[in-house]
């Protein structure tokens, strides 16, 4: 019997393999890279975004600060007599772990929906798919300026002391929109082939908000538990929040947030390379 097969075959075909998988990286790393210069649509995207959820409303955004505020104070008298906390040491806690961790909840939770809202300009826009995570970031940075208000309130009310300490908060800030950028793409993606990813997730960050230390602290746990230590999100709430009531972030938080984001990244770029031009048809 003759055969079309030849030995060499597939060495050809493990090289064309090759070939595309680079091309496709090469083509997610350009659309990421010309989505982050179009920086004025997706700031303008985001602030649409903000300004449409609270359209006709007296206070407009502000109410993202005052439920912030109240949210806050509701839950620090109450906790703070549970726990038997000092008001004025667990009142800044509470606040500086509030925002903190609505920034991470919201990068991830509307980092879901990143393209599956955007479908109609998906749709009718000759734009890098990149923009519509970058503007769920501009999002959720709009949202922290707000809330950080409600936390600089509270540290003056009570007299925390802030000083050069503070200057820690810019590269803890930027590692966690870097960490959101890459959960954005990754689940992103990942939601729009399955509509039942967002509703996991949410379901997720809500178990992970009690088993954080943001509305109690590290040292109420007898004995400081290994999973407290394996859990990614308390060493990225850690690293914001420590410089933000005067303390230097550990070392141990540091390292464990770099691991995370450069995992993540590899990640979320393997994936995104791989199934980016789908997502038009998915969504």
């Amino acid at each position: 019997m003759s055969s079309d097969y030849q030995p060499g075959d597939s060495f050809f075909l493990v090289q064309l393999q090759h070939g595309l998988e680079r091309e496709q990286l090469k083509r997610a790393w350009h659309d990421i890279r010309a989505g982050w210069s179009r920086h004025e649509l997706w700031v303008t995207l985001a602030i649409q975004d903000v300004r449409q959820r609270y359209r006709r409303s007296k206070l407009g955004p502000f109410w993202i600060t005052l439920s912030m505020a109240i949210m806050v104070l509701a839950l620090g008298v109450l906790y703070g007599q549970i726990f038997g906390q000092e008001l004025k040491d667990y009142l800044p806690f509470l606040a500086a772990g509030f925002v903190v961790w609505n920034l991470i909840a919201s990068l991830i939770n509307e980092g879901c929906q990143a393209f599956i809202l955007a479908e109609g300009m998906i749709r009718q826009l000759n734009a890098p798919l990149s923009i519509y995570v970058y503007r769920i970031l501009a999002s959720a940075s709009i949202a922290l300026f707000h809330n950080i208000w409600v936390y600089l309130a509270v540290a003056f009310w009570f007299g925390v002391k802030l000083d050069w300490v503070l200057l820690w908060v810019v590269p803890a800030l930027l590692i966690i929109l870097i960490n959101g950028f890459w959960a954005a793409l990754f689940f992103g993606v990942l939601s729009a082939r399955f509509r039942d990813v967002p509703l996991i997730i949410g379901s997720l960050m809500q178990l992970l908000f009690f088993i954080t230390p943001v509305i109690w602290k590290p040292e109420m746990l007898p004995g400081r538990a290994l999973w407290l230590q394996l859990n990614p999100f308390h060493h990225l709430v850690e690293i914001m929040r420590a410089p933000l009531l005067g303390q230097l972030p550990g070392l141990a938080n540091w390292l464990f947030v770099i691991l995370i984001t450069l995992g993540g990244l590899a990640l979320a770029a393997l994936f995104y390379s791989a199934y980016r031009w789908r997502i038009a048809y998915w969504i």
